[in-house]
C-alpha cells in the first residue's frame, strides 16, 4: 500500500502534458523553503494500492493524448520505492507515461528497479556546493549527484530542477558550478528554475512548527534572468516554473 498525502488532476507543471500527480507522505530533507511542511512525516496521509491509483488514471486518460501520463511527487517518493515499482510496472503495461519526481537521496537496488519502469524523472538537485546543501536541506548531496549520473549511465531522461532562493541558493559562483557540473549529461532534456515563494506558509502556522524563510523575500526579477542566463551557458532549454 501506498501512503497518499495528496492528488492533483489535471496538473501541468510536473512533467510533460496533462498529468495525474500523486503527492506522497514522508520525506527525508528538510529543505529551509518546503511549502509542503505536512508532507514531511512518514505516517499519515490515505493508504492507497496501485490498482486505486490505476482506476484514477483511467478515469483521466483521455486528456493525458501522447504526452502526459501519471507524476508521483512528494515529500519524497523514493521512501515507498518498492510499492512504488508496482504501480510503474502496471501503470506502463496500461500505457502510461510515469515520471518521478525526486530529490534523488536513495539509490539502491529497489530505487534502481524502480527506474527501469520510468519514463522520466525530474530531479531536484538543491544546491551543488555540499556545504550549502546540508544548510538548505540538513542532507548531504552526494547521493543526489551519484543518482543524477546513473540517470545519465542508462540514458534515463530527466528534467534538472533548482529552487532559487535569495541568499541560500542564488550565489553566481555555485549556479556556475552547477551548471558546470551538468553540462555534459546528454539525457538532461531541459532545466527548470524555481522561483523561491511564499505560498505554503500558512502550512506552518497551521502546524504550529517555526518557519526558517519567514522573513526570505522572494527573488527579484533580475535576480530570476539572472538564474536564467547562467545555466543558458550550460544547457540549451532552461525554463522558468
Amino acid at each position: 500500500m501506498l501512503q497518499v498525502h495528496s492528488i492533483e488532476t489535471l496538473g501541468t507543471n510536473d512533467g510533460p502534458g496533462i498529468r495525474m500527480v500523486v503527492f506522497m507522505q514522508g520525506c527525508n530533507f528538510r529543505c529551509l523553503y518546503c511549502h509542503n511542511p505536512d508532507t514531511r512525516p512518514t505516517k499519515g496521509g490515505k493508504e492507497m494500492s496501485s490498482e486505486d491509483i490505476l482506476e484514477l488514471l483511467e478515469k483521466q486518460r483521455p486528456y493525458f493524448k501522447n504526452t502526459g501520463g501519471l507524476t508521483i511527487s512528494g515529500g519524497e517518493a523514493l521512501l515507498q520505492r518498492k510499492a512504488l515499482i508496482d504501480l510503474f510496472t502496471k501503470a506502463k503495461k496500461a500505457g502510461f507515461n510515469t515520471t518521478l519526481d525526486s530529490n534523488g537521496s536513495i539509490l539502491d537496488e529497489d530505487a534502481k528497479k524502480l527506474l527501469e519502469v520510468t519514463d522520466l524523472v525530474l530531479l531536484d538537485v538543491k544546491h551543488i556546493d555540499p556545504v550549502w546543501h546540508m544548510t538548505v536541506t540538513k542532507a548531504s548531496n552526494e547521493t543526489t549527484l551519484q543518482f543524477a549520473k546513473y540517470l545519465e549511465e542508462k540514458g534515463i531522461p530527466m528534467w534538472l530542477r533548482y529552487v532559487l532562493v535569495p541568499g541560500y541558493t542564488n550565489q553566481k559562483e555555485f549556479l556556475e558550478k552547477w551548471g558546470a557540473h551538468f553540462q555534459n549529461y546528454k539525457n538532461i532534456k531541459r532545466v527548470e528554475i524555481l522561483p523561491f515563494h511564499t505560498f505554503g506558509f500558512y502550512k506552518y502556522k497551521e502546524l504550529g512548527i517555526e518557519n526558517p524563510l519567514e522573513d526570505c523575500p522572494v527573488p527579484t526579477k533580475e535576480e530570476v534572468q539572472e538564474a536564467v542566463d547562467i545555466f543558458k551557458k550550460y544547457f540549451k532549454s532552461v525554463y522558468v516554473r
